[in-house]
């Protein structure tokens, strides 16, 4: 089933940088895409990046519906992004949030709709197509492999917002 493994951070080195694509398709990434589930069903989230659990490989799951309501669930390894062109690019300005800023949240637009193409965890091609909340969560686990938080989409002055809510957030449980 997987081992919960804690949630990095905003902050920690290895959710700024872009991950590395996965070379080999074997045990050790199935037992990865296991982990990833269970922790991000232990968090409570939506999708999950590689990287939130500290390893800096091209993986994403995610878990989460379309804008008919309807459940999606898969990983995508090594995954490429494609969106609408501009003329066509309808935006969603729904919020957004992320496990590794917990409990922030901020209004972020983006485009409504997205595909991914990429490989299952067994190197077979996949291509997920989203919209709803599965456009923006393709979106956000694709960004997070490139070594950017939804955080840094934000104007200079709501980020800030963000990151000083969070901190004092974190002060407060300490």
């Amino acid at each position: 089933m997987g081992e919960v493994r804690p949630i990095v951070h905003v902050g920690d080195p290895v959710l700024h940088a872009p991950c590395e694509p996965v070379t080999t398709f074997d045990d050790a990434l199935t037992a990865l895409v296991d982990d990833m589930f269970a922790s991000m069903y232990a968090a409570e989230g939506v999708g999950l990046a590689a990287n939130q659990i500290g390893v800096a490989l091209r993986v994403f799951v995610y878990d989460c519906p379309d804008a008919d309501d309807e459940r999606h669930r898969g990983v995508v390894v090594n995954p490429s992004l494609e969106l609408p062109a501009l003329g066509r690019r309808r935006l969603d300005t729904g919020e957004e949030g992320c496990l590794s800023v917990p409990g922030q949240y901020a209004p972020l637009p983006r485009p409504d709709h997205a595909v991914v193409h990429g490989f299952d965890a067994q190197g077979a091609p996949v291509t997920v197509e989203g919209t709803g909340m599965l456009a923006r969560c393709l979106q956000h686990e694709t960004d997070h492999l490139d070594g950017h938080l939804y955080i840094d989409r934000l104007p200079a002055k709501r980020r800030k917002q963000v990151l000083a809510a969070y901190a004092e957030s974190r002060a407060q449980s300490v």
